[in-house]
């Protein structure tokens, strides 16, 4: 058999490296689809991220409502996917006060309580911008806790069945005669003591307390 030229030889070896590397790249290609697998994200939702992970936030301690907080249902910044709004009917509303009677120069500290009557969690926005505290003497108001509010914000919360939930952080009343046209003034008419009576009436959510919680002043 004639003994082909060197130059052959060396052109079948390129041949046969080329066919080589070819295959080589054929199989990393194949070995990075398995463990990349880019079409994923179209066809597989990519894993949650946790609260932490995300960097939303977790739940806290349940604030109390005051001039700016709000009582102590867990609040969320929206309403709970699959918890209704609470109505009327299932919602308990009733002022708290911290003493029946107060001494001359005694502030009454005033708070709300919340009960759910229904049978299922429902969600109550709980922020200042929906509380009203209101104080009188027979028809005569004397005080509104909206008449010289700062700064009012909303809070939904959820109120679970058959939960009572009373505000921990109280507003004050500073036994003074508010309005609107008043709120600058230092000076404003000092509610009359002696053992006079007044009523606290107050509102939250939308729903009013059914009741009035009487105190006297000395």
């Amino acid at each position: 058999m004639p003994r082909h030229s060197a130059a052959v030889y060396r052109r079948r070896r390129l041949v046969l490296l080329v066919a080589l590397i070819l295959f080589l790249a054929a199989i990393g290609i194949s070995v990075w689809l398995l463990v990349a697998r880019p079409w994923a994200s179209a066809a597989e939702p990519a894993p949650s991220p946790t609260a932490s992970e995300s960097g939303a936030p977790t739940p806290s301690s349940t604030p109390d409502p005051t001039a700016g907080e709000s009582p102590s249902p867990e609040p969320t910044g929206q309403e709970t996917p699959g918890i209704v709004a609470c109505e009327a009917r299932d919602v308990e509303v009733s002022a708290v006060t911290d003493a029946d009677s107060y001494q001359s120069g005694v502030l009454p500290k005033l708070s709300i309580s919340l009960t759910n009557r229904g049978a299922a969690d429902c969600a109550i926005d709980v922020g200042s911008t929906t509380q009203v505290f209101t104080v009188s003497s027979g028809s005569d108001v004397w005080w509104r806790s909206t008449d010289c509010q700062e700064n009012p914000s909303s809070m939904i919360a959820t109120l679970a069945a058959g939960a009572t939930v009373t505000s921990k952080v109280p507003v004050v009343w500073d036994r003074t005669r508010s309005s609107v046209e008043t709120c600058e003034q230092e000076n404003r008419s000092r509610a009359p003591g002696g053992g006079s009576s007044y009523h606290v009436s107050v509102e939250i959510g939308g729903f009013k307390g059914a009741t009035t919680k009487q105190i006297l002043l000395y």
